[in-house]
């Protein structure tokens, strides 16, 4: 099974579409990031008392416990289930945005959008919750930039038309109160502000040819 998936993963249509506009690499610190999220799940399924402590709450918030908007982003309202949904999209969404946008820029969008979407939770959409979902909406915003500019580079259609739903899908989703859309515009924007400034196959909507990645 472990090589059936491990095939499924090399002969995939977009891996392959991100290994051409983007530098292929060991995804260090999608996966550091990754190793962090799943300990925390671990111990958060070993005792649930840390999630209480832990958690995005406003009312805590407003206590004085402002680190919980930064421990949010590690502990899982969705328990199991969906503590392994979120870190399968880290992996992937993680891996194809440090190949496209270097890891300077990975560190920006995933903590910066997902501190983004923290606070807004906290003051606005979803006071008590956790985590990393919006992390990986900013990189999803991110790399659906990517696969604008890159349309020289021929994406998969499925791809592509997956990358132009993102955006009204986020407004959507922060039309209907959800607190995921807001951080996928905010990677937008920051998506669009990394590749038009770069200089690489990302930005020029064609394969690069030095190696190089933005960020």
């Amino acid at each position: 099974m472990t090589n059936s998936v491990a095939s499924r993963w090399s002969e995939s249509p977009a891996r392959a579409f991100f290994a051409r506009v983007g530098t292929p690499r060991r995804p260090v610190l999608t996966g550091a990031v990754f190793l962090v999220t799943a300990v925390v799940l671990v111990a958060q399924l070993a005792d649930p008392s840390l999630f209480d402590r832990f958690k995005r709450d406003a009312a805590a918030i407003d206590a004085g416990e402002w680190w919980r908007l930064l421990t949010g982003m590690f502990f899982q309202d969705g328990k199991v289930f969906g503590g392994i949904f979120n870190l399968v999209a880290l992996a992937v969404a993680g891996t194809f945005a440090e190949w496209c946008l270097g890891r300077m820029s990975w560190f920006v969008l995933y903590f910066g959008c997902g501190l983004f979407g923290q606070f807004l939770s906290y003051v606005w959409l979803n006071p008590v919750g956790a985590g990393n979902s919006m992390c990986v909406a900013g990189l999803l915003g991110a790399l659906a930039v990517v696969v604008w500019r890159a349309r020289g580079a021929e994406p998969p259609q499925a791809l592509y038309r997956a990358a132009l739903l993102i955006a009204p899908l986020a407004v959507l989703d922060t039309v209907l109160h959800d607190n995921h859309g807001m951080p996928a515009l905010l990677g937008i924007v920051l998506g669009l502000l990394l590749t038009g400034f770069g200089k690489g196959r990302a930005a020029a909507g064609s394969p690069r040819s030095d190696g190089s990645s933005l960020g």
